[in-house]
């Protein structure tokens, strides 16, 4: 990956010495190239940075986390991360940005490897320097939250030429999603509510018909006596129709 990004980079600053206006219609991701059918652009602008001192930060990002994210999760699960991070961050850019913006593209990919990172190992405490002079000890769950709130306000307040706030801000989002689906961080709300129906479904089957009928229809069949038929939810619905299945099966 690094090496990959290396090369693109010279590249870059060849094809830019050479003609800018070349790499912003072409390479970088616009509305305009969308329209144009210009789909290579989805592959050319993740590799794009906006400067040397963009390059070389992310360099970093992927040498020194990078590599540790590769041990843990393994390299086919971190090419996938990276990738996932980079279109999410186009997306972030397509929705989110003016149609007259060009993307340059390199910060979805990293930054989704940096807060999964920061998902991953939430309690491992890095040093910053706060204003550049005071260092300051922060976990790393924390640091990634400050990086996702300034990838936030830079978005807000800075919409114009090649930025790619949006694209950090889509690789971010990305990252924390992804970690997540590998099994790290602390399970979301919408993870907890799926978990609790997989336990509840798993439940239900494991009960014979008449303990289904005695546990969870005869309760249903006394709402509908005193409220009527029309009173049941959809779950509870759903709880007739499976009893109903039950007790087919077992005829």
């Amino acid at each position: 990956m690094l090496g990959l990004n290396a090369a693109a980079f010279i590249v870059q600053v060849v094809l830019t010495s050479w003609n800018r206006g070349f790499v912003l219609e072409y390479l970088g991701l616009s509305d305009r190239g969308i329209s144009d059918a210009y789909a290579w652009q989805f592959f050319t602008a993740p590799l794009l940075y906006n400067n040397v001192w963009h390059f070389i930060a992310s360099m970093l990002v992927l040498y020194f986390i990078g590599r540790d994210v590769e041990a843990i999760i393994g390299q086919r699960q971190f090419l996938f991360l990276y990738l996932f991070g980079a279109f999410s961050g186009e997306l972030g850019h397509l929705f989110l940005m003016p149609s007259d913006c060009v993307l340059f593209a390199a910060g979805g990919g990293v930054a989704a490897i940096f807060v999964a990172y920061a998902t991953i190992l939430p309690e491992l405490e890095m040093t910053a320097l706060l204003l550049f002079m005071v260092p300051v000890r922060l976990k790393m769950r924390r640091v990634g939250q400050i990086a996702l709130f300034a990838a936030i306000a830079l978005l807000l307040f800075d919409r114009t030429g090649s930025v790619g706030h949006s694209a950090f801000l889509g690789g971010a989002v990305a990252g924390w999603f992804y970690a997540h689906l590998l099994g790290f961080g602390r399970t979301s709300l919408l993870q907890r509510m799926l978990r609790k129906r997989r336990v509840e479904a798993a439940r239900l089957r494991s009960l014979s018909a008449d303990q289904f009928v005695a546990g969870e229809v005869d309760p249903l069949l006394e709402k509908i006596s005193r409220r009527g038929l029309a009173s049941l939810s959809r779950r509870e619905r759903r709880l007739l129709e499976q009893a109903r299945e039950k007790m087919l099966s077992q005829t």
